[in-house]
């Protein structure tokens, strides 16, 4: 009997010092990636159909600042643009008149070298052609200069009016609004019908769909952490419940800090720690600046 109550309290004492496989490993907030969208442009918002906790698209049109002067000026470069192409001269038709010269003038060349050969012409009769040849060359020389010198000269108007016709198509593109990322509209500092100024913030994003978990971990943690690992990442769910998560250990830092001041005690504090980052793919139940915990070889 002795024997039977020995051996039950040696058992009962080693489940108590057994080491619990769920006990946390490190703590942090979640964060997530946070963009200030700012005004690109000046002028009344004509429309911006965002609220706090809606769900946009990368590239989502969200509002637009007024562009009424820009499309007056564009219509008026687009003129421009037609009326300066409109004089550009088509090399062909200006030299038409002397090509067809040359090209008689080389028909009765052959004729006369025929007659010459049957001693019914001659040679300055051929030589005249030569000359006439000649001349009408270099008249083609110097028609084809002049045209492609008045070409490059419109061709460069051409180009100033499409770079302010490109400059004025930019500004109309900034004054579009999008959404830089796939998220949820965080703040909005604005409401259509207010004016605003380039730099102006509009509203504030963040793509909750991935959370980053910012945790801190002793210098003896160090070794049992890699990039690329997998951890078991915890929520409180109250009443001693938690929703667990997979997540992927993206950054270590190279240098130790002092524990944050979010932490509870001042010996705490006093420790150095090093920061680490954890991506945590959310399911929509992770909020920025919520807590969670960590534990690294979690099965």
């Amino acid at each position: 009997m002795k024997r039977v109550i020995i051996i039950g309290m040696a058992l009962t004492a080693f489940t108590g010092c057994h080491p619990n496989k769920y006990e946390y490993d490190a703590s942090g907030t979640f964060e997530a990636t946070e963009i200030i969208v700012s005004s690109e442009a000046t002028g009344r918002l004509e429309w911006f159909d965002i609220q706090k906790g809606d769900l946009v698209s990368a590239g989502q049109q969200v509002g637009l600042i007024d562009t009424v002067q820009l499309h007056p000026n564009r219509l008026q470069l687009q003129a421009n643009l037609q009326a300066v192409g409109s004089r550009t001269l088509n090399i062909s038709q200006q030299i038409a008149a002397t090509e067809q010269q040359i090209a008689t003038q080389e028909r009765e060349k052959q004729r006369m070298e025929r007659l010459i050969a049957a001693d019914a012409a001659n040679t300055k009769q051929l030589d005249d052609i030569h000359a006439n040849i000649a001349v009408l060359q270099k008249q083609l020389a110097a028609q084809r200069e002049s045209v492609q010198s008045s070409n490059s000269s419109i061709s460069g108007e051409l180009e100033g009016v499409q770079a302010q016709l490109a400059a004025v198509d930019d500004r109309i593109r900034r004054s579009l609004i999008t959404a830089p990322i796939d998220g949820t509209v965080l703040l909005k500092y604005i409401e259509a019908g207010e004016y605003t100024t380039t730099g102006m913030p509009l509203f504030k994003i963040a793509d909750v769909g991935h959370m980053t978990l910012r945790a801190y971990i002793t210098n003896g943690q160090l070794s049992q952490l890699k990039l690329g690992q997998q951890v078991a990442v915890f929520t409180d769910l109250g009443d001693r419940q938690s929703r667990r998560y997979t997540g992927t250990v993206t950054w270590i830092s190279d240098e130790a800090e002092f524990t944050p001041k979010t932490i509870q005690t001042k010996d705490e504090r006093a420790n150095l720690v090093y920061a680490v980052k954890i991506a945590v793919p959310n399911d929509g139940y992770i909020k920025i600046g919520m807590y969670g915990d960590i534990n690294f070889n979690f099965q």
